[in-house]
């Protein structure tokens, strides 16, 4: 400690400073002589001392007066000697009288705001009983470390009395504490989130995080200490116990048993599932089965208007179907030519259709719908009419109200094209037939 002589007083001018590396409260004393009374010395400083207060530190003095006891507090970091401008306290009790030189009674006490203080702690066995099996219990040990500091040191103060503090008697009560508070959460847990006993040694990390919910405040308003964490490092079931083996063996039981339980609904549940894909593959064949029979009739109902309709396009050549005859023999070549081109249309509407039911059988079919006739458009003196089917297409053609060279369309058709050039009517033209001769008068 520095020290020096006032010449003009004849006393000793103190340097007031804590030099501990490792500390939480610390109370200064002047040095004096071993000759010297300590006891009256102690106490008494000499206004004009120098104080030194560290970053991380606050000087506390504590003056006792009839009233109570007053406190200054000096927050590093600092460097000055006492004036009363720095001392509110101080000013009000030391007397102009005296010339600021007379020497004042105080405490004074440097309390660490930086030092982190850990202290370890250890939970003996305890009876921890499982939710699921209230009768059996459990003894489980818990082990782990608090971190904590000062942050409001008045608040601190008033929980604790500075002359009587002792550092390790103050880590006992911490230590205490957070076992008492540790066992409560540990021994609650396993009910209040439904979790065996068993599986509290993989679960430290959501036991951790309830901890520090519960400790923290506590800490904090029963000693005025702020706690930066507290860290349980290992949870520890004592599996020799009575009471784990008949655990177990019942937990072992009850699995077994959920087990078994378990791949019996496993099993219902896949019987059922390959039950329904037969039952859908056998619907799914009896829907082909049936769309293919009702293709079928279809193609049997159409093939039979077909026919019915050639023939009776074919009967337009004799005798009573046209106004035309040759030779008197019924040969109408007018209408000879309209029904092989509407035959020929229809053998070939009839075997498109085919190939499409034979392909749709093929096929898994939903529903059956017959195909629709083409419908072409005519363009007549530069204006389109229509739209025709084939079949009155091929009566315009018997007609001549269609050539080769009349201009047709229809949906899908890009441009309007000449109907000579276009498949499916090609057929409508035929081959080159000669006119027929004028019809004679009879005589």
């Amino acid at each position: 400690m520095g020290i020096f002589k006032n010449k003009k007083e004849g006393g000793l001018m103190d340097v007031i400073r804590c030099d501990e590396k490792d500390y939480l409260i610390w109370k200064w004393r002047p040095d004096v002589d071993e000759a010297e009374n300590l006891s009256k010395k102690e106490n008494a400083i000499r206004y004009g001392s120098s104080l030194r207060v560290k970053d991380g530190e606050v000087a506390v003095f504590v003056y006792a007066q009839k009233d109570g006891k007053m406190q200054d507090f000096i927050e590093g970091p600092f460097d000055d000697t006492i004036k009363t401008a720095n001392f509110p306290v101080l000013s009000s009790i030391v007397g102009l009288a005296f010339g600021g030189s007379s020497p004042f009674q105080a405490e004074i006490y440097f309390i660490n705001l930086a030092k982190i203080n850990q202290v370890q702690f250890g939970v003996p066995y305890f009876d921890v009983a499982d939710p699921r099996f209230m009768d059996f219990a459990v003894p489980v040990a818990v082990r782990g470390v608090i971190n904590f500091k000062i942050t409001d040191y008045k608040e601190f103060i008033k929980l604790h009395r500075l002359v009587e503090f002792n550092l390790q008697d103050f880590q006992t009560q911490i230590r205490s504490a957070v076992k008492r508070y540790v066992k409560e959460l540990v021994t609650n847990i396993p009910s209040e989130k439904g979790l065996p006993v068993i599986q509290l040694e993989r679960k430290i990390r959501e036991i951790n995080e309830g901890v520090n919910q519960l400790v923290k405040p506590r800490l904090q308003n029963d000693f005025g200490v702020s706690v930066t964490e507290v860290d349980i490092s290992e949870i520890e079931i004592d599996k020799t116990s009575d009471g784990y083996q008949k655990l177990m063996s019942v937990t072992q039981n009850v699995t077994m048993q959920t087990t078994l339980a378990q791949a019996a609904v496993n099993i219902k549940q896949m019987q059922d599932m390959q039950r329904v894909q037969i039952e859908e593959m056998q619907r799914a064949q009896r829907l082909q089965t049936e769309s293919a029979n009702i293709s079928a009739h279809q193609l049997n109902q159409q093939t039979a208007v077909g026919i019915a309709n050639a023939e009776a396009f074919g009967k337009m050549g004799t005798n009573g179907g046209g106004e035309i005859n040759i030779a008197g023999n019924g040969f109408n070549p007018a209408g000879m030519m309209v029904g092989m081109s509407l035959g020929s249309v229809l053998g070939q509407n009839m075997a498109g259709m085919m190939s499409g039911i034979l392909g749709s059988s093929a096929k898994q079919v939903q529903t059956s719908v017959p195909p629709v006739p083409s419908m072409y458009n005519v363009a007549v003196n530069g204006k389109p009419t229509g739209p025709y089917t084939v079949t009155a297409l091929a009566q315009m053609v018997a007609s001549g109200q269609l050539t080769k060279e009349s201009l047709v369309w229809k949906q899908g058709m890009e441009n309007w094209q000449s109907a000579g050039t276009v498949a499916e009517l090609s057929a409508l033209f035929g081959t080159n037939v000669p006119p027929i001769p004028p019809v004679s008068s009879a005589n």
